[in-house]
């Protein structure tokens, strides 16, 4: 079958921290040709309502190419799967049905495809049932690939059934398009054979699905995967930080964002998986969402074609601005045999300087009660005596228990005014602003409706 299965992922993280770090984990599955090894595959189609529209289109689409390169793949008769291998469909939604039986008929197989129509709930517990039973009786290699866009939404629970199958030896992949609906990765993973990475993949749209089932169908024609290389060169917005460790071959740190994985051979005999994990760090300033890869390549001897996605991440930056920065070292040599040198360091100016302004201003006659809003702007004239912002703030005072209107005093209203390269000992000239007005008040809109006499 060559490379059936192949992925990235950075385990469902959707978002970080400027400098924040995530786990990666490449899976790659190879299985042995086809034709030596028969396979019976049921294809398990959701046909509920979310799929309506595009997406039942674009996976009738990608279930018809994977048909295709099937009976190509098993040199079969015109119109026909080969080598005793088979196909059947099972399509669910409030319930499930088996729309064909194991069979070999190309024509038929694609018909069954066409007629699928959305509606209804998603009942994954009756596909896996369904599917079962028409795997039970199959002496060949038997394999499920489960395709769905949302959750269950009616029905049994579906862990149990599948891993029922997965216990009489049959081998399940999972393919879930992220829908409306949203879709359970957990779920996905939970159903799958293990490992995950290599049984389970998420397409973000419709249009993926065409190159995820045009993958696992095209390498079906070759016997596994020899002398495989996967060169890894990270965004060069990350580094690795934990060295990269494989289930299989060999890995060779390039750079501190690039790295070689080597495999002599993978599913030459039998289906065999094989992941690498490491983990990176953003190392960065900026925004944004991300891309994990730069480039990921994949080359063997038999020429399978894979592709592993590259997953992608939001990196939250928040500005920083450096408010001291290191003085510039001054370099003194001491000669040796000497226990006393006189060295002249040259001049030092003073750092941050500045000046703090503490404002007072009295409020005349506040009634007793009341709160005042308060505003202070102040500017400062520039050498041409244009105005320049300096700063602005806003105070509520409180209202005052006296028994008569009296003045209130607001004191310590303070602005910090850095030199700027003014200089400590220069002439400046601010001006102050204040504003200020009562917050409590009895005030009534006028009614809108008017009585003519």
């Amino acid at each position: 079958m060559g490379i059936i299965s192949s992925s990235k992922s950075i385990g469902g993280i959707t978002a970080i921290p400027c400098n924040g770090t995530l786990d990666v984990t490449i899976g790659i599955t190879a299985a042995p040709d086809i034709v030596g090894n028969p396979t019976d595959i049921v294809l398990i189609l959701d046909r509920s309502g979310s799929m309506a529209g595009q997406s039942l289109a674009d996976l009738k689409i990608g279930v018809n190419m994977f048909i295709d390169i099937i009976a190509q793949a098993t040199g079969g008769a015109p119109d026909q799967i080969g080598s005793g291998s088979h196909i059947g469909i099972v399509s669910f939604a409030d319930t499930a049905v088996q729309d064909t039986g194991l069979i070999t008929s190309v024509a038929a197989l694609k018909a069954a495809t066409a007629a699928l129509t959305a509606d209804g709930l998603t009942n994954h517990g009756a596909a896996f049932t369904q599917a079962t039973a028409l795997l039970s009786t199959s002496t060949n290699n038997r394999v499920m690939v489960m395709f769905t866009d949302g959750e269950t939404t009616t029905g049994p629970d579906p862990s149990p059934i599948a891993a029922a199958a997965r216990a009489m030896g049959i081998t399940i992949y999972c393919i879930g398009l992220i829908g409306n609906t949203g879709i359970d990765v957990d779920a996905l993973n939970d159903w799958a054979t293990d490992p995950d990475v290599t049984h389970v993949a998420v397409a973000p749209t419709s249009a993926d699905l065409e190159q995820l089932f045009a993958d696992l169908a095209a390498n079906i024609s070759v016997p596994g995967a020899t002398n495989i290389v996967i060169n890894e060169a990270l965004n060069p917005d990350f580094v690795i930080i934990a060295p990269p460790v494989t289930t299989k071959g060999t890995i060779s740190l390039l750079t501190g964002t690039s790295f070689r994985w080597s495999i002599d051979q993978l599913g030459v005999s039998i289906t065999e998986s094989a992941t690498v994990t490491f983990t990176i760090k953003h190392i960065a300033d900026t925004t944004g969402i991300k891309h994990v890869d730069q480039s990921l390549t994949y080359t063997d001897t038999e020429g399978n074609q894979v592709s592993f996605g590259n997953p992608e991440v939001f990196v939250n930056c928040e500005p920083t601005f450096p408010a001291d920065t290191c003085p510039e070292p001054v370099d003194v040599t001491l000669d040796g045999c000497e226990d006393f040198v006189e060295f002249n360091a040259g001049d030092l100016a003073l750092e941050d300087t500045g000046r703090v302004l503490q404002l007072d201003v009295n409020l005349l006659d506040v009634c007793p009660g009341r709160r005042v809003a308060l505003a202070v702007v102040l500017t400062e004239l520039d050498q041409d005596d244009v105005p320049q912002p300096r700063g602005i703030k806003f105070f509520t005072i409180p209202g005052h228990a006296r028994p008569t209107c009296s003045d209130v005093l607001v004191t310590c209203i303070r602005f910090v005014l850095p030199d700027d390269g003014v200089g400590l000992c220069t002439e400046r000239v601010l001006q102050a602003q204040f504003m200020a007005h009562y917050i409590d008040n009895d005030f009534t809109c006028c009614p809108a409706v008017v009585t003519l006499s």
